[in-house]
């Protein structure tokens, strides 16, 4: 295995404000963590300065008037039409180099498709990334770039095959949006379903259209889903797909807001189900691009991550916290001494719903995508 994972401080010069969910620093903690596991000094692994991606590059996906309306955002100079393109209070503040912390992390998704279409690495790592609700013309969601979008659409235009799989809790409407169409990009998103959380959208029965049709999966999961329901449905749906599709490179965005402490959403996982589901990631990706995502609780992000940069590796880790990991987590007033959370309390009543509906979800998908894709 050749493994690289791309980071820079220079993440930390950009904030959302106080109040703002979406918290920056998770990323230091993150890097923190998996440094003090010594997940960084592995022989197989490579650091990557992040590099900033260019303005042509995310034209690769994103209108050149919503790009220039961004700029001027992210220096000060707010246009009238601004909430024309999703920003203001709210969601999508305007803040003081908000276009070049998008540059940052559109750069470094760039960087990792670049390091394995080209064979250098096999699993890349970019913990910034995954900001997946941007559209073309519009930020939504906390996300004003769509990386995910951007990266896939190089990709695409270097003859690669890619199928796309998100794990946030929220629905990956932007990048279902990009490659709705098309059948060069399989997009797979697990998440809580519209009726109770943002963006509203990705039901079972929004599969693509034209040549695309079938290529457009979504497995929208009940409040209150638990480990069990979700690796089933994963398991009936996900590998058949990947092996149908045979894709040249996997692409996965793994927020963590799916985890039962998330201020934000309302499903029930543990790290258990989210390893468990990374490592049957790990067998089916012959070679894999891994971007973050959400993920408000922000122990949780940096626990989860660490879990997931040593399943890229192959490495099991002891669930006693390092000192010098715990020393640095304080000073963010957060004192949680395992890497991996409990089980919520289980509600059978909740989970027999929820296996209920997610049966009648795997019935529909395997009746109207899987003859498309697995022809």
């Amino acid at each position: 295995m050749k493994t690289g994972f791309v980071y820079t401080d220079a993440y930390f010069d950009y904030d959302y404000g106080p109040t703002h969910p979406l918290k920056i620093f998770r990323l230091q903690l993150t890097h923190d963590l998996i440094e003090a596991y010594g997940l960084l000094s592995l022989p197989s692994v490579q650091m990557i300065p992040t590099r900033k991606a260019l303005d042509e590059d995310l034209a690769l996906f994103h209108t050149r008037d919503y790009l220039e309306v961004l700029k001027g955002a992210s220096e000060g100079r707010l246009q009238a039409s601004a909430y024309r393109y999703g920003l203001g209070p709210g969601d999508n503040p305007v803040f003081k180099g908000l276009y070049d912390w998008s540059l940052w992390v559109t750069g470094a998704t760039l960087q990792a498709g670049e390091l394995v279409s080209s064979g250098e690495k096999d699993v890349v790592f970019n913990i910034a990334g995954g900001l997946h609700h941007a559209d073309a013309s519009r930020a939504s969601g906390f996300c004003y770039v769509n990386d995910a979008a951007v990266g896939i659409r190089k990709l695409v235009t270097l003859g690669k095959r890619v199928a796309y799989i998100d794990l946030d809790a929220h629905h990956g409407d932007g990048v279902q949006r990009a490659f709705y169409d098309t059948d060069q990009v399989m997009t797979v998103s697990l998440h809580e379903a519209g009726y109770t959380l943002f963006p509203g959208t990705g039901y079972e029965h929004e599969i693509g259209e034209g040549i695309g049709k079938g290529y457009s999966v979504n497995i929208p999961f009940p409040p209150f889903a638990e480990d069990d329901v979700y690796v089933w449905a994963f398991e009936e749906i996900v590998p058949p797909l990947l092996e149908g599709f045979k894709p040249d490179i996997v692409v996965t965005q793994l927020g963590v807001d799916t985890f039962y402490s998330d201020p934000l959403t309302n499903l029930h996982l543990s790290t258990q189900g989210f390893e468990t589901v990374l490592r049957r990631i790990k067998t089916l990706a012959p070679h894999w691009v891994a971007l973050g995502g959400g993920g408000y609780d922000v122990s949780n992000v940096a626990r989860a991550w660490a879990l997931a940069w040593a399943v890229m590796n192959e490495v099991d880790l002891p669930d006693d916290l390092p000192e010098a990991y715990l020393e640095k987590a304080a000073r963010f007033g957060i004192y949680d001494r395992k890497l991996r959370t409990e089980q919520p309390p289980s509600s059978r009543t909740r989970n027999g719903e929820a296996r209920s509906e997610m049966e009648r979800v795997v019935r529909y998908l395997k009746t109207t995508v899987f003859p498309v894709v697995m022809k």
